[in-house]
């Protein structure tokens, strides 16, 4: 009887830990679509702002 106590606590403790890496692996992912979405806002404000930036003095010189 005290087997089948061990095997069923080791059994839980083995669902456990795929669960947990399951729920790390699912937010990696979506720590990893954040930063792309944060590193595609501020590229496409780079732009935006390289875009509405006005020419220098040094521009009008032939």
């Amino acid at each position: 009887m005290g087997i089948w106590l061990e095997l069923g606590i080791f059994g839980l403790v083995f669902v456990f830990s795929f669960w947990q890496m399951h729920d790390v692996r699912k937010a990696q992912e979506q720590t990893r679509q954040q930063r792309a979405r944060e590193k595609a806002a501020q590229a496409a404000h780079e732009m935006a702002s390289k875009q509405e930036t006005p020419p220098g003095p040094d521009a009008a010189k032939p």
